[in-house]
């Protein structure tokens, strides 16, 4: 349930509303906006059938929450939740600023890790994607560097001031992962791993949760709702395509989605076009869709030699290619009223540290 109050409501008023609820046995979150108080009211809604809340000063409007997801429900904020990753002002997802995370499927080494940090920082980039544990189809398959490449990814963020994302796939890494990343990632195959999903729920640190192979709008908000219901209300929502009869691209990117999950939620939504075509040269035409539609930021493949990469190097695009596509990308996110997300100008950057060192 919804408690929508009136403009300038005092706070003796919210106190006497979330006291009201509490004392019929659910819990209250408080949402500010800028013109309204919102106080969402969560567990048994039964529970409030009797209580007057209408009749309460300061209430404007009481709103039945009929969704299986609650906290994660547009109707519970009353603005949408912008993330920020990183220390200090670190990097927004969310908001008017388009935000581009960018970097390898995987940490393969020091040097491509620090070049690919440097041509996608160059580039516009505002976040530094790159994979320590990689769950792959095949168990033969390159599969990851492990803590090496957490401690890679520390070190080329010292260097760059980029904020690190970084996929966690199993509830025994997630402590680890999160000493050294800055957001960390729920991939496709852990959508429903309710386990790791409320484990990084009781951690506060930003997550980017993407949907399932064959997973609906409903059951990606449920999987995030796992994680706001463990008190950590800093995810995003990845639309990465999904598994239709189509054979022409690796999987089928959901434009509808993105418009649909913004109608239903608060949370930021961005798009992966990379695992979306599987192939390079649609990584640009599904970023320009994805940006159309209202997606909040791109996630995007970059390797220094694609050619040699060790996992998904037909998505993987080239610095030059990624530099065109940034220059590209700033007219379509003027045409959704966007513009595109920087890095603060008091981030330090190492000029010693370079994709050799």
């Amino acid at each position: 349930m919804i408690i929508v109050t009136r403009p300038h409501v005092t706070d003796p008023e919210l106190d006497a509303i979330r006291e009201v609820v509490e004392r019929a046995g659910l819990q209250t979150h408080l949402s500010r906006g800028e013109h309204r108080t919102i106080v969402g009211c969560i567990g048994d809604e039964r529970m409030l059938a009797e209580v007057g809340l209408s009749t309460l000063p300061g209430v404007e409007s009481v709103i039945p929450v009929l969704k299986p997801y609650r906290q994660v429900a547009r109707e519970f904020r009353a603005d949408p939740t912008v993330v920020v990753v990183g220390e200090g002002e670190g990097a927004s997802i969310g908001g008017n600023q388009l935000a581009v995370i960018a970097g390898p499927c995987s940490v393969e080494g020091r040097e491509m890790l620090f070049s690919a940090a440097a041509s996608v920082r160059a580039a516009g980039a505002t976040l530094l994607r790159g994979g320590a544990f990689k769950p792959r189809s095949s168990p033969y398959a390159f599969r990851g560097l492990g803590e090496e490449a957490l401690a890679l990814l520390a070190e080329v963020r010292a260097v760059s001031g980029l904020p690190v994302v970084t996929e966690v796939m199993d509830t025994r890494q997630v402590e680890i992962v999160a000493e050294h990343a800055d957001m960390l990632q729920i991939g496709a195959r852990n959508m429903q791993n309710f386990p790791l999903l409320s484990a990084v729920g009781d951690l506060r640190r930003p997550v980017l949760l993407k949907r399932g192979l064959s997973a609906t709008v409903e059951e990606l908000l449920l999987a995030a709702e796992y994680i706001l219901a463990r008190g950590n209300d800093q995810v995003v929502l990845c639309e990465r395509g999904i598994r239709t009869f189509k054979t022409a691209t690796r999987n089928t990117l959901d434009v509808s989605a993105v418009p649909v999950l913004k109608r239903e939620t608060h949370l930021p939504v961005i798009v992966d076009p990379s695992h979306a075509g599987g192939k390079s040269w649609l990584v640009a035409p599904l970023s320009f869709a994805a940006v159309a539609a209202g997606a909040d930021g791109l996630i995007i493949e970059v390797h220094p030699k694609p050619s040699e990469a060790r996992s998904d190097a037909e998505q993987s695009v080239a610095p030059g290619e990624f530099g065109d596509l940034m220059s590209r990308l700033r007219a379509f996110a003027g045409a959704a009223g966007r513009t595109m997300s920087a890095i603060p100008d008091n981030v330090p950057v190492d000029p010693g540290s370079g994709a050799g060192g």
